[in-house]
């Protein structure tokens, strides 16, 4: 069946609306409440959600689903209960999760072994399952609904309105939830200028980075003559840390493919292409299903609900090239030629793909517009700071307690990320920095914990906005050691072409290299400084104009700890091996001999009942003699 008109639409709407009516409240535009109801009569009395994300799959999530189905089967529910795979549901920190609908049930840390108990006591005895709900460690009370935890209350979800709610790979689902109204509503109701002004008027931004506005950006694409125009999807996620294009993708694909129809009928496109790299299977799989789906019910390929418009969508791989994330390299490496940056103007609104006017907007971005023509431009924009409009996906990685993705308003703190929605810092250890904005970004401290999460904050600060990874250090990281991770991270990424990135970088890395194993000088913090402005200041694409800022911010937030590198030739955190010495006491060694045994490199003498030593010359430090001591008689100086 064909959808050709809004009508059709709504009927398929309403049909979904019965498989899924455990999970609607009644706030779908078009579908009366008395429907609703009935559709609650009709359809499945509970749904239970399984996380499908890339991460809870890893974590046995499909075996779950396959222990839940057979248990229901055996108990006679298949016609009452229904379990549905799911995106992302953010929490990763406590994945699996299992969530029962309509009750708003969040299980976490689920197992494949408990789908019976799961089953048994609470679908059928109605009692939860109290081991697997969420534990607050600060109410020190289990928490049974999503809704009270903290994780979740000061969190707006618009780009992953959809992940954890919708069978990704079910376009009925995502059309239960409004999903083509959007485009419909474009396609019969604006025109392609009226699109333009109200994504313009909404504020809305590009989230990939440089925060370039989208509707200029579109109407820049719309003016460009051409007999062919195209619309391109970044989904060439490489930040470390950083998964919130993949989750998007995993669990909302139709509405990337909404998005680029209704920007491809505003800026003149008639063909989108949809960048990924290879080493996301699942997200390819999922958008391959949505694109499937979609074409067979006409909502993509010629005369979209009859209005003339045609379009249609091809998937493009990449190879994993960090350097493809900037727009001409991208096009360049789609072209199948060498993902290179070139320089601008002219950008590729005006000369990109075959040389043809080129739109190029990343994931999240596209996420953001169906919302913005259902709800208008003053509803987005009334959200946020007053330069940076709407919400901001990040992913929370390292040294947190609630490791995860989240979506919070433009203008939150970090502060409010760290210590509420990522619930503090691990083991109670102290918190010392965190790096926005991936290898393009930049350390901030303590002291920058209630600036406002936005473009200009984050800039000032020194540090950047990127796609939205967010890596959280504690007190045992080495500062040095952190710069120097990002710069061997984006010394190979480089694409050659210019000097200050390809030799410049190289030299920043053998300075830091230098710094760690206690060679440095004072010089070269000098020359490290100065070298890296000069990159920033030269390098042709963002990639090298950005790699020195994780340098730059802990030379300004972390000077003591690089002159303590060089002077005191002292990791103070312990990280740099070269900087250490494992040393045993004395006056705590019985000589047990337990460390000798077990040293690698025979670095460790003494005899039996006797104070051992460690021969500093041949001790390559690689910790297994603390690991083996039980008297803790062995510490790092």
């Amino acid at each position: 069946m064909k959808i050709k008109t809004l009508a059709e639409l709504t009927a398929v709407k309403e049909n979904a609306c019965k498989l899924m009516s455990a999970r609607l409240q009644g706030d779908v535009t078009g579908v009366t409440q008395a429907k609703l109801d009935k559709a609650k009569e009709e359809g499945y009395k509970i749904n239970i959600l399984v996380c499908g994300g890339t991460g809870c799959t890893a974590s046995k999530g499909a075996e779950i689903i396959d222990n839940l189905n057979k248990v229901i089967k055996e108990k006679g529910l298949d016609k009452d209960v229904i379990v549905i795979r799911t995106g992302c549901f953010g929490f990763c920190e406590k994945g699996p999760i299992v969530k029962i609908m309509p009750d708003n049930t969040f299980y976490t840390e689920v197992q494949p072994d408990d789908a019976q108990e799961i089953i048994e006591s609470h679908i059928l005895g109605n009692e939860k399952v109290k081991r697997l709900l969420y534990f607050d460690p600060d109410k020190k009370e289990h928490i049974d609904n999503s809704q009270d935890m903290s994780f979740y209350k000061k969190q707006l979800r618009i780009a992953l309105r959809n992940c954890g709610f919708i069978d990704p790979e079910n376009i009925n689902e995502y059309i239960a939830r409004d999903g083509y109204l959007a485009l419909a509503k474009c396609l019969t109701e604006y025109t392609a200028e009226q699109v333009i002004d109200i994504v313009t008027k909404s504020g809305l931004s590009g989230r990939g980075g440089a925060g370039f506005p989208t509707g200029k950006k579109w109407a820049s694409t719309a003016r460009a003559k051409g007999d062919q125009k195209y619309i391109v999807c970044n989904a060439d996620e490489g930040d470390p840390g950083a998964f919130m294009d993949r989750s998007i993708l995993e669990g909302d694909p139709n509405s990337i493919v909404e998005a680029m129809a209704i920007g491809g009928y505003a800026t003149g496109a008639d063909k989108g292409l949809i960048y990924i790299r290879a080493e996301y299977p699942l997200a390819i799989h999922r958008l391959e299903v949505a694109i499937a789906q979609a074409r067979e019910l006409g909502l993509l390929g010629e005369n979209i609900f009859n209005s003339g418009f045609n379009f249609d969508i091809e998937l493009r791989y990449g190879a994993g090239a960090f350097v493809c994330g900037e727009a001409t390299a991208l096009i360049h490496s789609m072209e199948g030629k060498r993902g290179e940056p070139t320089f601008k103007p002219p950008r590729t609104s005006e000369k990109g793909y075959l040389e043809k006017p080129t739109t190029v907007n990343n994931v999240e971005t596209y996420a953001n517009v169906p919302p913005i023509i259902l709800q208008g431009a003053e509803w987005f924009s009334s959200i946020g700071t007053e330069n940076s409009k709407g919400t901001k996906v990040f992913a929370l990685a390292g040294q947190i307690n609630n490791v995860g993705l989240i979506e919070v308003p433009m203008g939150t703190t970090l502060r409010e990320i760290i210590f509420e929605i990522g619930g503090g810092i691990k083991d109670d250890k102290k918190f010392k920095a965190v790096q926005t904005g991936g290898p393009s970004g930049g350390c901030l401290t303590e002291k920058h914990l209630d600036i406002p999460i936005d473009y200009k904050s984050l800039t000032d600060a020194g540090s950047m906005m990127g796609s939205g990874g967010m890596v959280i250090m504690d007190e045992s990281s080495c500062m040095v050691s952190i710069a120097k991770f990002y710069l061997d991270f984006t010394v190979p990424e480089s694409c050659g072409k210019c000097t200050p990135c390809r030799i410049g970088n190289k030299r920043l890395s053998e300075m830091l290299d230098k710094i760690t194993k206690g060679k440095g000088t004072m010089e070269d913090l000098e020359h490290l400084r100065n070298l890296s402005e000069t990159i920033k200041d030269t390098a042709l694409c963002g990639l090298g104009q950005s790699s020195p800022n994780p340098i730059l911010s802990t030379l300004d937030n972390f000077w003591e700890e690089y002159v303590e590198h060089v002077q005191d030739k002292k990791c103070r955190a312990g990280v740099c091996k070269d900087l250490m010495r494992y040393e045993i006491n004395p006056n705590v060694c019985v000589g047990c001999t337990a460390c000798a045994k077990n040293c690698p490199v025979d670095a460790i003498h003494g005899e039996r009942k006797s104070a051992h030593e460690i021969d500093q010359d041949t001790c390559i430090k690689c910790g297994t003699c603390i690991n083996k001591c039980k008297f803790n008689a062995i510490r790092i100086k």
